[in-house]
């Protein structure tokens, strides 16, 4: 039988200490974003660290006559108790609705926060199978990510399935659904909020950082999901991460994307060197948008790489 020493005891006192400090530090703020609509804004970019207790993306939530719709729940369940704190100190109405953006895991961890509170949770089909497929490998990686921060998740899917084009009335509040046909991952989902002329977009909207690539995403497929987000005009863009913005952002994503995608495809038609397409994307493109976007010198490499491996695979 195991016998715990003093050793281990120490050990595991430093562990629950940790875990409760990352419980009672989530203390956080709620930006009002217009009429019933709000925004828990995450000062955090890049991957979960120790530092950010894996906060590194934003939650929304909508107040309606009937309860709460909340869009995406954070990295953990600690932080998903964090942002029902929050929401709590807003209005005294139940917790009804989740949606998950999309399957990245500091999207939808905090799920089982909200579905102990009894809430409804929305995703695509795609999104909830890549969900399933990542499972606990994702919790685990998160937690050693954060030296441990994240704490104790629960792993609690979407039961609820999106279909393309759904629109549904929820507490008085018309929200209709867009998919971004994996525009940035498999599943994508954006919330239209045709009466406030809000959307809310995860990953697939961006403000002050460079659009987002993955391995498993679909450019052309985004561009023309950003082109469609623009002709509606929507007055607020709340993205996954970042600061809240306006449509100017979506337009000027939609705009750089399709230049470094045709860039990237010329150069590879003409047999280029990855390194001459990725220094004719900077030196083109650079001086229009190196002051709009924070991250241009640091991560255009990242994103000018995932588009050449996208035109390789064609």
């Amino acid at each position: 039988m195991f016998k715990p020493t003093l050793l281990t005891l120490s050990f595991l006192g430093l562990f629950l200490s940790k875990v409760l400090a990352a419980d009672t530090n989530f203390d956080f703020s709620v930006t009002h974003v217009t009429k019933n609509v709000y925004s828990i804004i995450s000062p955090s970019y890049g991957r979960p660290s120790e530092d950010n207790k894996g906060w590194n993306s934003n939650s929304h939530f909508v107040v309606t006559e009937k309860g709460v719709l909340v869009f995406d729940t954070g990295s953990s369940e600690l932080i998903g108790n964090g942002i029902i704190k929050a929401i709590k100190s807003v209005t005294e109405q139940p917790i009804r609705w989740v949606v998950n953006s999309h399957s990245h895991a500091d999207h939808w961890l905090g799920n089982a926060a909200f579905a102990k509170q009894g809430a409804e949770i929305y995703s695509t089909g795609l999104s909830i199978a890549a969900m399933k497929e990542d499972g606990q490998g994702v919790v685990d990686a998160f937690s050693r990510m954060t030296e441990g921060a994240t704490g104790t998740t629960d792993l609690s899917y979407p039961t609820a399935v999106l279909a393309q084009k759904e629109k549904r009335n929820l507490g008085g509040v018309n929200i209709e659904f867009i998919f971004a046909n994996s525009g940035h991952s498999p599943g994508d989902v954006l919330v239209w909020l045709p009466e406030q002329q809000v959307i809310m977009g995860g990953d697939v909207l961006s403000s002050n950082w460079l659009p987002i690539m993955t391995p498993r995403g679909n450019v052309p497929n985004l561009i023309d999901t950003l082109s469609v987000v623009a002709s509606l005009n929507p007055t607020i863009v709340l993205p996954g991460h970042g600061e809240i913005t306006t449509v100017k952002s979506v337009v000027r994503d939609a705009k750089f994307l399709d230049s470094v995608w045709q860039l990237v495809k010329q150069g590879h038609e003409k047999d280029k060197e990855f390194e001459e397409i990725l220094s004719q994307v900077e030196n083109t493109l650079g001086p229009t948008y190196k002051t709009q976007y924070k991250d241009f010198d640091t991560s255009s490499e990242y994103l000018v790489q995932m588009i050449y491996k996208k035109q390789e695979s064609l």
